[in-house]
């Protein structure tokens, strides 16, 4: 597990966009290309900015979501929707290399079957939000999702509007290369306490599930941490 607390608010999205760089980098050195999974929420969107324009291998990144609402493709609410504005037409990224979620369907269960086909077997790297209920992606406190082992993709529900959502399980998450947690604000810092520190409940907490994995923090989120690295 690695923790960076950035206690510069100026700086937070610069330095998480050169991390994110480098890892999307030393994927396409080492494996000629990477699959990435990017995150929806507020903290992402800044990130985004930055990243659009840092010096990245683009031509060899497909792009992929962790999870996605019942919305169409141009819904405000919608996850590739503020991702395409924010990063994926500022770089041109190809359409084919872009892999999104489809959320329109009134079938969701189709949807996240077809998903399951279009997904990368393995993801290099997997960008994750937390929610102030521990939520990442599309798992919720409680949700049957969080004990999902056979399917990659699921149908789920979160207990707000928009309530229906598409969302990767945690089988997804375990088989990544690189996962980064993304968590901005002090009213998340109760939160971030349990997921890294906490006794181990990943159906409370669903942020547990990736508690090893490598956490970006700002000085509020990481503000009742025992220990900051």
């Amino acid at each position: 597990m690695t923790r960076l607390v950035i206690d510069d608010e100026d700086a937070y999205a610069e330095i998480a966009a050169r991390i994110v760089a480098d890892l999307i980098t030393q994927a396409v050195d080492a494996r000629g290309r990477c699959a990435i999974a990017l995150a929806g929420g507020s903290t992402p969107r800044p990130i985004y900015r930055v990243l659009a324009n840092e010096d990245v291998p683009w031509h060899g990144v497909d792009v992929y979501f962790g999870d996605e609402r019942a919305v169409g493709p141009d819904d405000p609410e919608s996850n590739f929707s503020m991702s395409r504005a924010e990063l994926l037409e500022p770089i041109a990224m190809p359409p084919e290399r872009v892999h999104r979620m489809e959320g329109e369907l009134d079938d969701l269960g189709r949807a996240a079957r077809r998903y399951e086909v279009v997904l990368a077997p393995v993801l290099d790297l997997i960008l994750l939000g937390m929610g102030k209920d521990g939520h990442i992606a599309s798992l919720f406190p409680g949700g049957a999702a969080l004990t999902e082992r056979e399917r990659r993709v699921v149908e789920t529900e979160a207990p707000f509007e928009p309530r229906r959502r598409l969302t990767i399980t945690p089988p997804v998450l375990e088989a990544a290369r690189s996962v980064i947690v993304l968590v901005r604000g002090r009213g998340k810092a109760e939160k971030v306490a349990r997921a890294l520190e906490g006794e181990l409940d990943p159906l409370l907490v669903p942020a547990q599930l990736v508690r090893d994995r490598r956490w970006i923090l700002d000085a509020g989120a990481a503000s009742e941490l025992r220990e900051r690295t």
